[in-house]
């Protein structure tokens, strides 16, 4: 069983622009700030985009907690298979939870339609699905963090 999620974040740009922001860690590092991770770090290798993130874990519930601690290390890595749609995965170290799926751009009269679409999958029994939802719901944040950013950066542009 998994949480599905599936996200659309419109940029008023061509692909070839959003790609290029995707691709520049510049960009990465000024989402994690946007995000308040605790730390993080971004490496972009060819095709390869890693994005490693610590977050506080005081705003899980107390159920959740115990299974993931104080903080919680997200590991994103995203493989790009052409400009427009890369692979994602996101791990957590040491933890029973994933979530994997796509992102794909699409434009149409030079606007960008950025989708993501995972499934998050947490393997503990009774509460694993409290815990996706969780999960979903702090990737779904990321997101639009992101989105604030990248409007910010392509209007720069």
């Amino acid at each position: 069983m998994s949480t599905k999620l599936s996200k659309q974040l419109t940029y008023d740009a061509p692909a070839e622009a959003v790609t290029a922001m995707l691709d520049d860690p510049a960009f990465r590092e000024a989402v994690l700030a946007r995000q308040k991770v605790l730390r993080g770090t971004v490496d972009i290798d060819g095709d390869v985009a890693t994005i490693e993130q610590v977050r506080s874990g005081a705003d899980i519930p107390s159920a959740a907690r115990k299974f993931v601690g104080d903080e919680i290390v997200i590991v994103q890595t995203e493989t790009w298979t052409s400009p427009t749609s890369a692979k994602i995965e996101l791990a957590i170290p040491g933890k029973p939870g994933e979530a994997v799926g796509t992102l794909q751009l699409t434009e149409a009269g030079g606007t960008t339609t950025e989708t993501v679409d995972l499934a998050v999958s947490v393997r503990i029994p009774l509460v694993g699905g409290k815990i996706e939802a969780m999960i979903a719901d702090m990737v779904e944040h990321a997101l639009d963090k992101e989105h604030e950013v990248g409007v910010e950066w392509l209007a720069r542009g």
